[in-house]
């Protein structure tokens, strides 16, 4: 039998999942990944939200912190 935490870590995670899937519904991948990132979602529990892999979640992200080191969006190749 669960004990009364293990319930709430179980509620409490299904309520994240929610809330994730409400913010990353109707975006890209990558707009999905970086908001539930900034969020301080783990790469495993965003890709369970995207149906993505979290090597994919993790390529997305790393990309998405060299961006705003650099101070300035990427906007193609050579730039």
């Amino acid at each position: 039998m669960a004990s009364r935490d293990d319930e709430i870590v179980d509620l409490l995670t299904k309520i994240l999942r929610l809330l994730a899937t409400q913010v990353s519904t109707g975006t890209s991948v990558t707009e999905g990944a970086r908001a539930l990132k900034f969020a301080g979602l783990d790469n495993q529990t965003i890709a369970d939200v995207l149906n993505t892999s979290s090597a994919t979640v993790r390529s997305l992200t790393a990309n998405l912190r060299a961006t705003r080191a650099s101070g300035r969006r990427r906007v193609g190749r050579g730039t």
